[in-house]
């Protein structure tokens, strides 16, 4: 990872939109700091698209995406994306009301056996509002479980035929093969008509966590905020660059950089 201060201007100017994630990177202690919200929102009026890719629940989603100057939220690691259109709140599922019912079904099932089986861990606090997958608390609300444990839960997710990753507060399984990757190019091609492949150069996504793997391989502009040193031995692809400071602060370092650029 180089220091994000080494990023060419040129390369920043040409970016048109943030994807970023949002615990861990947005918020610093599970808060959102005033210079993050106040770099959001600056992003936003340069004419910068800003996305968050979460594996938050839908109603952090749709509730965000009411009150955040966002053009979107994307959630449950892909599950769906919401936006406001003329003011009314929109929620694209990928999948339809009934597959979302069965794996519902199959995911209080699992995750009733999760909380037999691995001991301190716990249902995310949100998981009653969860439309499509299964949130782990192995960090948050519970006491930090040992690697072992938190791995414990992912296998016994995976090996129910779900896909999972590790946040730096959850392990997130759900039914299916889509991930925050997959929805970004959805999200971006319906709402913005625009292609995160063809134009990944256009497009800089900020993360911290393993469930972020896939984001940092995918974008040249790749960025992790500095507490993703952290997990960097769980990573397959590590962000091509770091800011200095952690959590919402580091996002706010990265916003004042590409603004500079943009201006300069």
């Amino acid at each position: 990872m180089q220091p994000i201060h080494t990023l060419d201007p040129s390369s920043l100017r040409r970016v048109r939109g943030v994807l970023t994630d949002i615990d861990g990177t947005l918020t610093t202690g599970g808060r959102l700091p005033a210079a993050t919200y106040s770099a959001i929102d600056a992003l936003r009026r340069a004419g910068l698209h800003v996305i968050p890719v979460t594996g938050r629940c839908i109603a952090w989603a749709e509730i965000l995406t009411r009150l955040w100057p966002v053009d979107a939220i994307i959630g449950e690691n892909g599950a769906f994306y919401s936006h406001l259109r003329e003011g009314r709140l929109h929620t694209r599922y990928l999948d339809d009301e009934a597959t979302r019912r069965r794996n519902l079904e199959r995911i209080a099932e699992l995750g009733a056996r999760i909380l037999r089986e691995v001991p301190g861990c716990a249902l995310a606090s949100d998981q009653h509002w969860h439309a499509a997958d299964l949130a782990v608390d192995h960090a948050e609300d519970v006491a930090p479980l040992p690697p072992a444990a938190v791995e414990r839960i992912a296998l016994m997710m995976r090996e129910a035929g779900m896909t999972a990753t590790v946040s730096s507060i959850h392990v997130n399984g759900w039914f299916g093969r889509h991930d925050k990757l997959s929805m970004s190019r959805l999200c971006v091609a319906e709402l913005l008509g625009d292609d995160v492949d063809a134009n990944k150069e256009e497009w800089l996504f900020i993360g911290d966590s393993a469930n972020d793997a896939a984001m940092f391989e995918h974008f040249p502009l790749s960025v992790g905020v500095a507490n993703v040193r952290e997990v960097l031995h769980e990573l397959p692809h590590a962000p091509a660059y770091v800011t200095d400071a952690a959590g919402g602060e580091g996002f706010a370092e990265m916003a004042a950089l590409l603004l500079a650029a943009r201006h300069g």
